[in-house]
């Protein structure tokens, strides 16, 4: 069995017009939502056996935040800038290519990437992830490089909004 959890990275800021987008930080919602959404996972059981990220600044500052609530080690997220610009296509290729010795996965990523690919796993279908949500999907599989919609299972939804 294999776990993985999609996160869509937190609230960023528009306050910045000199910041290209890779380098926009997290606002102060997106600041309070990150350790939030780790909370709630942790409150879960959730420990990933790996932490895999884009390289752009609002979603690493999301990974290191969730990672801190997780007692995830931040020196040990996987930093990926092929995330920022992935398609879902792209995207999956990562999942496939994670460590089978990894039981559990936690990518964060950006929409509608983040979306997308949960739609393409799920039999329950999202419109739109907002930021900081996580999508949990289970996968009846001992290697990453079979998941599929076909040994999919979707275990849960949460979003900042919906845990306090």
């Amino acid at each position: 069995m294999k776990t993985l959890y999609l996160l869509r990275h937190a609230k960023s800021s528009w306050s910045f017009d000199d910041l290209n987008d890779q380098e926009r930080p997290l606002n102060d919602r997106g600041r309070d939502d990150a350790p939030r959404m780790g909370q709630a996972l942790a409150k879960r059981g959730i420990r990933p056996d790996v932490l895999v990220s884009s390289s752009a600044v609002r979603a690493l500052s999301t990974a290191v935040l969730v990672a801190r609530e997780l007692g995830f080690a931040h020196e040990k997220i996987t930093v990926d800038p092929a995330i920022y610009r992935a398609d879902a296509d792209a995207l999956l290729a990562i999942i496939r290519a994670l460590p089978d010795a990894a039981e559990s996965a936690l990518l964060v990523g950006h929409n509608p990437t983040i979306t997308d690919t949960a739609n393409a796993f799920s039999p329950s279908s999202f419109n739109e992830l907002p930021t900081a949500a996580v999508v949990c999907l289970r996968f009846s599989t001992d290697s990453w490089e079979e998941v599929a919609r076909a040994n999919a299972e979707f275990y849960f939804y949460d979003y900042p909004k919906n845990v306090s």
